[in-house]
């Protein structure tokens, strides 16, 4: 997939959640200042631009002098992103928005002409937009066709998958990525349906979950899982973040900060290992000995960010 450089630059209903006018809450916001630490004159990447919230706060700290770069997998967003940071008339510093994953972070900067930033940070989460709008399919609260594709150049939606996966890849997905104690039941349930009829659409496959998932009151709807598991298959949400785990080394200039926001033990769980692996090499100063959570007060004012976990470093090594 190429990157194209923008010149121009879960299981809530709509109703119940209280929305930012931008559509989406920056989570940890300032944790992320905190470690990040973004002065004047430096370089920042922000692997996840969403609708500009984190990559606003940095670009008003590292003016005069300062480079920001953006990333985002969402067109969409990248243009909202483009037009809030817009809004603020910032003066002495460079902004530049890429349409790009995670994996093609070193590409970036390749494309920017930069060799190495002073600070990097990833939120691997969606943005509630997303789960919201209907043209990307990621909610089982409004039947539309079932994408889940958040970057256009994704070829296969998550409606092929379901039609060419067999039982036991299925399974795997559901099983790895969402802890799905019923994976099995409900992959045979899709391969069984999918023999007499196509499952193309959200609502389709959130009853098929519920007609073999038990449903207790209290817990979340039985549709969670199966949706963030084939949501973080489509878009090969693991693969793209331990490809910009591998990366890091060439990317963080001596004295340089990582900062790492995730949703998801599995996405967790590869973020700790490849900061423990850098500190015993002497690569890195890990920043945070355990995960750092949202406090109560933004749980309570943006209930997403309730399962967000953050980690942090210090790069040690010499360029």
């Amino acid at each position: 997939m190429s990157i194209f450089q923008f010149v121009f630059e879960n299981g809530q209903t709509r109703e119940a959640m209280d929305l930012s006018p931008h559509g989406h809450d920056p989570v940890m916001v300032d944790q992320v200042l905190k470690y990040l630490v973004p002065k004047p004159g430096e370089v920042i990447l922000d692997c996840t631009a969403g609708r500009g919230g984190h990559s606003l706060e940095i670009a008003k700290r590292i003016v005069p002098g300062g480079t920001l770069l953006a990333l985002d997998v969402d067109p969409e967003n990248l243009k909202y992103a483009k037009k809030r940071l817009d809004a603020e008339s910032l003066e002495n510093v460079k902004i530049r928005l890429f349409h790009a994953n995670f994996a093609e972070a070193s590409d970036v900067l390749s494309e920017a002409g930069i060799e190495r930033v002073d600070g990097l940070m990833a939120d691997l989460g969606v943005s509630t937009n997303q789960l919201l709008e209907d043209t990307h399919g990621l909610s089982f609260n409004m039947d539309v066709k079932l994408d889940m594709r958040l970057d256009p150049r994704i070829r296969k939606r998550a409606s092929d998958l379901l039609a060419e996966l067999d039982e036991k890849q299925i399974a795997d997905i559901l099983h790895d990525y969402a802890q799905e104690r019923y994976a099995w039941r409900i992959a045979r349930k899709i391969v069984q349906t999918r023999a007499t009829v196509p499952i193309v659409t959200t609502g389709q496959l959130a009853r098929l979950v519920r007609s073999v998932v038990p449903t207790k009151w209290g817990q979340i709807d039985p549709a969670t899982r199966t949706f963030q598991a084939l949501r973080m298959a489509v878009n090969e949400e693991m693969n793209v973040l331990h490809d910009l785990l591998e990366s890091v080394p060439e990317l963080l200039k001596f004295g340089g900060r990582a900062v790492f926001i995730s949703f998801h033990s599995g996405e967790d769980r590869l973020v700790k290992q490849a900061l423990r692996k850098w500190e015993d090499q002497g690569l890195c100063e890990v920043l945070t000995k355990k995960p750092l959570e949202p406090g109560e007060e933004e749980i309570h004012r943006n209930p997403r960010s309730r399962s967000a976990k953050l980690r942090a470093l210090r790069w040690k090594a010499d360029s």
